[in-house]
């Protein structure tokens, strides 16, 4: 087939390089625009671009997929279908009618559950213990397409945003690849009506850590946030005061104290134990605010922690 293949962040690579690699022609590469990046804001490309250009892809970057010349541009690929995987805008009627069999969503959750920015965190946070892969059919409402293909994938009690995302970016090519092996063959099946929930987007202000909730909470929490915004809150050291302490991994432990939440029940052979509502935290890999990340053991070392909040 003809493809045209629109995606923009690290997540969309796998399913670009897959499709690549098949038998199948890539016409057209879509990405969104170069943004400034960093401290500098130096304007930087995509990860898709990047693999673009290495392997001589056309690329396209429209501010606006709704203007006339984007349109009549799509058009003159004269595409067989579009594969769209977190592209980040949203496409118009004309633009997901243009291809002969449409345009093609890989979304990263069991739709209807979980459409929108950010399923993979937001199952982790809300304790989903299974998600998966969907291939939609596109409309212009926000995921609600028909679904072509779906395929499972169990949530692990030490899963990250980070490693799940890297699971189901896999699932995804391999996902999309089938649906275009046996495009003629598969049925369109409408979404359910019922379980239908929004993974709206990440917000830096959802990472500051409530210790009065429950450990299990707080450590999908942590999961979830990790690589991004990363959980934190703020801590308390015989070094220091009110510094940011960013915490990338925990262990939930089943324990009866009498510590109030964010009080440290132990710091014995190199551990340390915080307390929550309920149960308790064994802190791993921490990141106090302009240093490195270290194991708790070093940091404790350096710090002793005495209390977070």
């Amino acid at each position: 087939m003809r493809i045209i293949f629109a995606g923009t962040p690290d997540f969309s690579v796998k399913t670009l390089d897959a499709l690549n690699e098949s038998e199948h022609e890539i016409i057209a590469v879509y990405c969104q625009p170069d943004r400034p990046k960093g401290r500098g804001k130096v304007m930087g490309a995509c990860p898709v671009k990047l693999y673009a250009e290495e392997h001589n892809l056309p690329v396209f970057q429209p501010l606006d997929f709704h203007e006339k010349d984007v349109l009549s541009g799509l058009t003159e690929h004269n595409a067989d279908v579009m594969v769209v995987v977190a592209y980040g805008q949203i496409l118009p009627k004309t633009a997901l009618d243009t291809p002969k069999f449409g345009c093609l969503n890989i979304h990263a959750s069991l739709l209807p559950r979980w459409r929108g920015a950010a399923p993979i965190q937001r199952a982790i946070l809300a304790g989903d213990s299974e998600t998966g892969v969907a291939i939609m059919q596109m409309n212009e409402g926000l995921d609600t397409g028909d679904v072509l293909l779906e395929k499972r994938c169990d949530i692990l009690p030490t899963d990250t945003a980070e490693s799940l995302h890297d699971k189901l970016a896999i699932i995804g090519a391999e996902s999309i690849l089938e649906a275009l092996n046996n495009l003629t063959d598969l049925t369109l099946a409408p979404q359910e009506s019922d379980g239908i929930t929004y993974a709206k987007k990440l917000n830096k202000q959802e990472a500051w850590i409530d210790w009065s909730q429950s450990a299990m909470e707080i450590d999908r929490m942590i999961r979830a946030f990790n690589p991004y915004p990363i959980a934190q809150c703020q801590a308390q050291s015989t070094k220091f005061e009110n510094k940011t302490l960013r915490i990338l991994e925990a262990e939930v432990v089943d324990s009866n104290h009498n510590k109030k939440p964010g009080e440290i029940i132990n710091l014995e052979k190199g551990l340390c134990e915080v307390a929550t509502g309920r149960g308790s935290l064994l802190l791993k890999n921490v990141q106090l605010s302009g240093k490195k990340v270290a194991l708790i053991k070093d940091f404790n070392n350096a710090y002793s922690l005495q209390k977070l909040s």
